[in-house]
C-alpha cells in the first residue's frame, strides 16, 4: 500500500512540475562587425498542457530561444529546465538523453529522410531511443492514423503534399511521447490550405493535453494558441491573449 501511495505522489509531483522553466538566459553570437546579442535575459515558465506561441519580427531571438530549449545550442548564461531536468548542465550525452525523453521538434522545412518510407521516418526516433522495432512501428502506425496519413505508411516522403509532409514531421516529433512539442514556423513552407491543416492538427493535439511551443511571425497562426508572447531585441515583452481562438486577433492584456 505504501508503494502505491508513493507512486501516486511521485506521479502527482511530476505532473505539477512545469513543462519548461527558463531563467536568465542569454545568448550572444560573434560576428565580424560586432557581437549579436540574440537573447538578453529571458525568463519563462510554461505549465503542462499549454499551447504557447512566440511572436516577433525576424531577428528578435524567438528561433534562438527555441533552439536553446531544444538543446540544439547552448546558452551563454542562465538555466533551462525541461520537465524538471536541467538542459544547461551535464554533458552532451546527458542533453541528448533529455531531448529523446522530453522534446519533439517540427521544422519549417520538414527535415525528412527522403530515402526512408513514411513509417520508417516516424519509427526511427523511437528505435534510436531504445524501443524495439515492433513496438516502434506500432506506435508509428497509430500516429500516422491519428494524423490522417495512415494510408501513406509505405510510400516515400517525396510523393506527399506539403501539408502531408508536415503531418509526417509532426508524427515523427511525437514518436517518443515528448513533454514538449516545439514547432519552428511549421506553416512557413506551406500554402494557406496546408497551413490551416497544420494549425487544426496542433489544436487537436493541444486538446488532447500536448504541451506545444510554436514560433511564428504570423498573427493568424499565433491566434491558434491559448497564450502568445511577443519578443523584441532578445527579450520577451508582452503577454497576449489570442482572443477568439484562430478566428480572432491577438490583443495585449499586460506585461509578463
Amino acid at each position: 500500500m505504501t508503494s502505491v501511495n508513493t507512486d501516486t505522489s511521485a506521479q502527482a509531483s511530476a505532473e505539477s512540475t512545469p513543462a519548461l522553466e527558463v531563467h536568465g538566459v542569454r545568448k550572444t553570437f560573434e560576428a565580424e562587425i560586432a557581437p549579436v546579442r540574440a537573447l538578453r535575459g529571458v525568463d519563462l515558465t510554461v505549465a503542462r498542457g499549454t499551447f504557447l506561441a512566440l511572436m516577433g519580427p525576424s531577428g528578435c531571438g524567438k528561433s534562438t530561444l527555441l533552439n536553446l530549449i531544444a538543446g540544439l545550442e547552448n546558452a551563454d548564461e542562465g538555466t533551462i529546465m525541461v520537465a524538471g531536468e536541467p538542459l544547461t548542465e551535464g554533458s552532451e550525452d546527458d542533453h541528448a538523453l533529455i531531448r529523446r525523453r522530453h522534446i519533439g521538434i517540427v521544422f519549417q522545412f520538414f527535415n525528412l529522410l527522403e530515402g526512408m518510407t513514411v513509417l520508417e521516418n516516424v519509427a526511427l526516433p523511437a528505435i534510436i531511443a531504445g524501443r524495439n522495432r515492433k513496438s516502434a512501428e506500432t506506435r508509428s502506425r497509430d500516429l500516422l492514423d491519428l494524423l490522417g496519413i495512415g494510408d501513406k505508411a509505405s510510400v516515400m516522403p517525396g510523393v506527399l503534399s506539403g501539408g502531408q509532409r508536415q503531418r509526417l514531421a509532426i508524427a515523427r516529433a511525437l514518436a517518443n511521447e515528448p513533454t514538449l512539442l516545439l514547432a519552428d514556423e511549421p506553416t512557413g513552407a506551406l500554402d494557406s490550405a496546408g497551413g490551416q491543416e497544420v494549425i487544426e492538427l496542433l489544436n487537436r493535439l493541444h486538446a488532447a493535453g500536448q504541451t506545444i511551443i510554436l514560433v511564428t511571425h504570423d498573427a493568424n497562426v499565433a491566434a491558434a494558441a491559448d497564450t502568445v508572447l511577443m519578443m523584441h531585441d532578445g527579450r520577451i515583452l508582452d503577454h497576449v491573449n489570442p482572443g477568439a481562438g484562430s478566428n480572432g486577433p491577438a490583443t495585449t492584456i499586460g506585461t509578463l
